[in-house]
């Protein structure tokens, strides 16, 4: 419990650093910016995700090299029908992306708030940015999913974005009455969004927020006494991550550097998240370790 109270404090203090410095300093060169964000998501963020294999141990039993194979081939078969998506229906896959994220992500505030509050929270680091940076958030869609498709979701983003606030101010609000820090965490997020140009933000929030916070509970659902097991669990999945990333990075080798990295890392997550959400749902939804998401 205390380590999460120290990683959410962290983070809002970050937070609000990169709020201040990014008002003062500006910004990188945009080639520069999307090669060092990119690397940190897949440095600090996607690691949480390759802790997966603690789930399958513990939820399914999974101990034989038979079982773990099965275990394996589902999960990228799972992956592999979300880069298909990603391939042949691309608006259905940016929505259905969006969606999902904000499903995950409302996962990362303490226990006993509620729903509403959760999803308020979680669909802000999407539909925030379009207040100050939707010209930008249609050309990373772009990158990522087509012009089309970009330009058919952002007006509905756009369009949520003043309606979407008055809520948060509000969730915000009734949160402090119950727990001053999560009311923090929900504010520094949202100012996140709406000051932080959109990748910046998201990668800030994706590592210090979600993927940190991930990583402390998965080590107290695992019950172990050592960060070793966590790093061992994650250590070969990682070494698939990279590898695929090697893959997709040569078969897009006729694709722009900027709109390659976008994309390797982007339909990556989403590839990832649809089996990982299929595994850590079931556990966030019944209080992780009875309870100890607190």
């Amino acid at each position: 419990m205390n380590a999460q109270r120290l990683q959410g404090g962290i983070f809002c203090f970050c937070a609000m650093l990169v709020v201040l410095a990014t008002s003062v300093i500006g910004r990188f060169e945009p080639q520069t910016e999307l090669i060092v964000l990119s690397a940190l998501i897949i440095v600090l963020g996607i690691p949480h995700g390759a802790l997966d294999t603690i789930f399958a141990y513990r939820l399914y039993m999974i101990r034989s090299p038979w079982e773990w194979l099965s275990f394996g081939v589902i999960y990228i078969f799972l992956a592999a029908l979300v880069v298909c998506l990603w391939a042949y229906i691309p608006v259905l896959f940016l929505v259905g992306f969006l969606l999902i994220s904000v499903a995950h992500f409302s996962g990362d505030l303490t226990s006993g708030i509620s729903p509403v509050s959760r999803v308020l929270y979680a669909g802000s680091i999407i539909i925030f940015p379009t207040f100050l940076h939707a010209s930008e958030i249609t050309q990373l869609f772009a990158q990522l999913v087509g012009h089309a498709a970009a330009q058919l979701v952002v007006p509905y983003l756009t369009l949520l974005a003043w309606p979407w606030l008055l809520g948060t101010i509000f969730a915000i609000v009734v949160c402090a009455r119950r727990n001053v820090l999560t009311s923090i965490e929900i504010f520094s997020v949202s100012l996140l969004a709406i000051s932080v140009p959109p990748l910046f933000a998201f990668t800030v929030f994706f590592c210090g927020m979600h993927s940190a916070r991930h990583i402390i509970r998965t080590f107290i659902y695992s019950g172990q006494s050592s960060w070793r097991v966590l790093m061992v669990a994650a250590l070969l999945p990682m070494v698939g991550v990279v590898l695929t990333s090697v893959l997709a990075w040569h078969f897009l080798k006729d694709t722009p550097l900027d709109t390659r990295l976008l994309q390797i890392v982007f339909v990556g997550l989403a590839a990832l998240t649809v089996p990982h959400m299929i595994l850590v749902e079931r556990v966030r939804l019944s209080g992780w370790l009875k309870g100890a998401s607190t």
